[in-house]
């Protein structure tokens, strides 16, 4: 898996391109950082499956759909939105310890499901099938762009101060980069809910095209 020059680069191997490391002078241990980045990966597979089971549940309930037209379930969406922000915020303080850093994942993961499945209420099923695949699309892609280019020496932490003003796509770009390069091995739970969060909002950001 991920074979550079005849040598797994996965593995921690020494030989082929840059001995082995994921990016021109790493200074950790590739097998460390490998682990590292298939631990976040897991997590953020997970967090996407059950936000997928939730955004369907609703989608598929009357009942939500009828009440996310209303003012109370608008008030609904900016109440989840702010636990998140404030979820986000404790991260800062907590994200390194355990279990704390789990449980505000947990209802992290729950705040923004909700509301992707709020999005999903309140659109057609095609609508929502274009956008998740556009989603899978470009978040794949840029995945898969990023850790080529850092296998070459580029390094996208430059684009931090700018992301305000840029696409949400730039965003995981540089959240993959941080991952890469980064994020520390006790930050793997802060590293899957960036990348997280990115998702989930390029996701919103597509089925808001819709104009539905």
């Amino acid at each position: 898996m991920f074979k550079q020059g005849g040598a797994d680069i996965e593995s921690g191997n020494k030989g082929g391109v840059n001995g082995g490391q994921i990016y021109p002078g790493q200074m950790d241990d590739p097998q460390m950082r490998w682990a590292f980045i298939r631990k976040v990966y897991s997590i953020v597979c997970t967090q996407l499956f059950f936000t997928a089971i939730i955004a369907t549940a609703m989608f598929f309930t009357p009942a939500v759909k009828h009440y996310m037209r209303t003012i109370l379930g608008k008030v609904t969406i900016i109440v989840l939105v702010i636990i998140a922000f404030i979820l986000i915020l404790l991260m800062g303080r907590y994200g390194k310890k355990h279990p704390w850093n789990y449980l505000l994942m947990g209802i992290f993961t729950l705040c923004l499901a909700c509301v992707v499945g709020a999005a999903c209420a309140l659109r057609a099923g095609e609508t929502i099938l274009i956008a998740a695949g556009l989603t899978v699309l470009i978040t794949v892609s840029l995945t898969l762009y990023t850790f080529w280019a850092a296998s070459r020496g580029k390094d996208f932490t430059f684009l931090g101060p700018f992301l305000f003003s840029l696409l949400f796509s730039a965003y995981l770009v540089y959240d993959t980069n941080n991952l890469i390069r980064n994020f520390t091995y006790d930050e793997y739970v802060i590293a899957a809910i960036c990348l997280f969060g990115d998702i989930v909002n390029l996701f919103l950001a597509l089925l808001g095209i819709s104009g539905e």
